[in-house]
């Protein structure tokens, strides 16, 4: 899946695929070409130096955050999850409080939830990634400094649409958000548990089609429960506005445990 990511170097007649473990470790099959060699698919353990350049950039990305007082979150979800429809009425809301926000879009390509959040503010700011599935935090250390505005509380990080990669890369972020539709069924945080075990919050998504998918929000928290026993689940509707001010109200907890006004 992450053909790009430079999480390693590979030999010139193989070919590599990362993945996350459970526990969050990560590790890379490494398949040999079957016309260079017979030897069977290998699996090598990608120690914690692969990432030390990432997590570096991470640490100053935190420091640069902290130091200007602002929340950083990074929103993780499959695509089509509701990610840029649940900030766009965030940035609404924000708007309308007076608190300043910042975004930046991580994509493959395109500008389109770009184009849709710089309706809300012009604190908006497209990533394209290319090949790679994921944002990186060299990626973010570029950005920040022409991102985020002076005075701004929150800078949400709208990470590309997947499941896996995103969470092995340290972003600098406060807290990791995990968004799982309701389309997407009850099972994926058993199946993709990584990005569970490690989200300081569960916002499940378009709960206005639960009833006409006859979705088990019972067996969906049992997922979750499963991966990660304690982490908060907030179901919202960004259509209805079902749940919504609780997703403010977690927000406007965070800007005032850093330090910011409500």
């Amino acid at each position: 899946m992450c053909k790009d990511c430079g999480c390693g170097k590979s030999h010139v007649h193989s070919h590599s695929h990362t993945h996350v473990r459970e526990d969050g470790t990560v590790y890379t099959h490494v398949h040999e070409d079957p016309h260079e060699h017979a030897k069977p698919p290998v699996t090598v353990k990608l120690e914690q130096a692969i990432l030390s350049a990432n997590d570096a950039a991470a640490a100053a990305n935190r420091v640069w955050l902290a130091a200007k007082g602002i929340v950083a979150l990074n929103l993780i979800s499959s695509p089509g999850s509701g990610k840029t429809r649940l900030l766009e009425k965030t940035l609404e809301y924000f708007s309308g409080k007076g608190t300043p926000c910042a975004v930046i879009v991580g994509d493959q390509y395109g500008e389109a939830d770009s184009l849709r959040l710089r309706r809300y503010t012009s604190a908006v700011t497209q990533i394209e990634t290319g090949e790679r599935c994921h944002l990186n935090a060299e990626e973010i250390m570029a950005a920040l400094p022409r991102s985020v505005p002076e005075g701004t509380r929150i800078l949400f990080i709208e990470n590309v649409g997947n499941l896996v990669c995103p969470v092995a890369f340290d972003l600098g972020e406060n807290a990791k958000i995990a968004l799982l539709s309701t389309p997407e069924g009850e099972e994926k945080p058993v199946k993709y548990p990584a990005l569970f075990a490690s989200a300081s919050l569960v916002v499940l998504t378009k709960m206005d089609l639960a009833e006409v998918l006859r979705w088990n929000a019972e067996e969906c928290t049992a997922s979750i429960r499963k991966v990660n026993p304690s982490v908060e689940i907030l179901p919202v509707s960004a259509r209805t506005g079902d749940g919504m001010q609780k997703w403010f109200a977690y927000l406007n907890h965070l800007i005032i445990e850093n330090g910011g006004n409500q």
